[in-house]
């Protein structure tokens, strides 16, 4: 793997960097950590990387890279810079042959998007979008219940994401993640929409395997002197007639990261936080309710292939990106015809011999489509906000 992104100072490179080493699968060689050819080399050498592999610019990794003979050149890129980078640099790997994996959102707009998924498409190689919540163990429990129909046609859904540390004006202190996340220019036309809300939308659409179709936004700057939204108030409509409600914000003073989810059908209901992410709970207006854990019980094959840790042991933030980087690697390594299913198989009870039968469960991870209708979210968001009609058709 090559880094485009993720110098010291950044946050979440150094999540993907974790989460993609957890499973001995993924090996960083080098890197292009930011677009200041000093701050790239300080990285370098505090990840203890070949200072030839360190490299200014993520065109200069790209071409030399490319260079290197097959088997000591990088064979992806994870792309961890803030949004108004990441087209330029996935459309410049893909062109030069080297598959993806990039943080979320897609791009800084719905252009830039539109213009990606051709060339993803068109390029035959593997891309592939962290949105990692999805790779929780309940995530994937929640997903499997819904489909088999045990809470019937899905009627209400109510996703909300919480945060409090944009409360102040602290991008005006010098702090770097709250810099970016609230320019313009570097995060694109939503603030926490684009940041976190993104992340609802994705997770509503997964776990229920509907489409929103409309939807009525309210957004609002609660700090003055910002520049994006700090707070949205959604209503949603889905492909199948259900409603839903979509909150998230980042003023909510005292909350840490309270991405939660509840799903109402006929016949019952699920609920889903993600700071208890072993918990799911299962509903129901005759019977009460009954609590699904993690790594207990016969949960489904989706669940059990992506459970990493006993029962009562926590499976944590890091290990929901370390899933989608470990699925992306089984995908890649079938593709050379060199897979090791091992880890993969053994959670879900079979044996290398019959390995094939899993491939659904163990190349599960987002990809450009996932990425599009994230982008085409904030795009109809920002539209309702603006419109007197408020409900917006959701257009890709």
């Amino acid at each position: 793997m090559g880094m485009i992104g993720g110098s010291l100072e950044a946050f979440i490179g150094a999540v993907h960097r974790r989460g993609a080493a957890l499973d001995g699968e993924i090996e960083l060689v080098c890197g292009a950590f930011s677009s200041n050819p000093e701050k790239s080399k300080a990285t370098g050498e505090a990840l203890y990387l070949d200072p030839s592999r360190v490299y200014g610019s993520f065109q200069e990794m790209i071409l030399t890279e490319k260079n290197l003979p097959e088997g000591e050149r990088m064979d992806f890129v994870s792309i961890v810079t803030p949004n108004h980078v990441h087209f330029e640099a996935a459309k410049f790997a893909i062109e030069n042959g080297f598959h993806v994996v990039m943080d979320k959102p897609l791009t800084l707009n719905m252009e830039e998007a539109k213009a990606l998924k051709p060339i993803v498409e068109n390029s035959g190689l593997l891309f592939a979008l962290t949105h990692n919540y999805t790779g929780y163990p309940m995530v994937k429990e929640a997903r499997a219940i819904v489909k088999s129909g045990a809470i019937g046609k899905v009627r209400k859904v109510i996703v909300e994401y919480p945060q409090g540390w944009l409360s102040q004006l602290v991008e005006a202190t010098g702090q770097k993640q709250a810099a970016w996340r609230t320019d313009p220019a570097r995060c694109g036309a939503a603030g926490g929409v684009g940041d976190i809300g993104t992340h609802a939308e994705n997770l509503a659409e997964y776990i229920t395997g509907l489409k929103i179709t409309e939807l009525c936004a309210d957004l609002t700057i609660f700090v003055e002197g910002r520049q994006l939204d700090d707070d949205a108030n959604i209503l949603l409509r889905f492909d199948n007639g259900a409603k839903g409600i979509l909150h998230n914000s980042q003023i909510c003073n005292g909350e840490e990261n309270d991405l939660n989810i509840r799903v109402y059908g006929e016949f019952g209901g699920l609920k889903w936080r993600q700071m208890e992410p072993n918990t799911l709970e299962l509903t129901n207006q005759e019977n009460g309710s009954r609590i699904i854990r993690t790594g207990v019980g016969n949960l489904s094959k989706h669940a059990q292939a992506h459970t990493r840790q006993p029962a009562g042991h926590p499976e944590g933030y890091v290990e929901t990106f370390a899933n989608i980087y470990r699925n992306f690697a089984f995908a890649l390594r079938a593709r050379w015809g060199t897979e090791n299913r091992a880890v993969a198989v053994g959670n879900l009870g079979g044996t290398q011999d019959n390995a094939d039968a899993y491939i659904p469960e163990i190349h599960d991870f987002p990809g450009i489509d996932d990425g599009l209708r994230g982008m085409a979210f904030i795009n109809t968001v920002v539209k309702s906000n603006a419109t007197e009609n408020k409900w917006t058709k959701f257009e890709i």
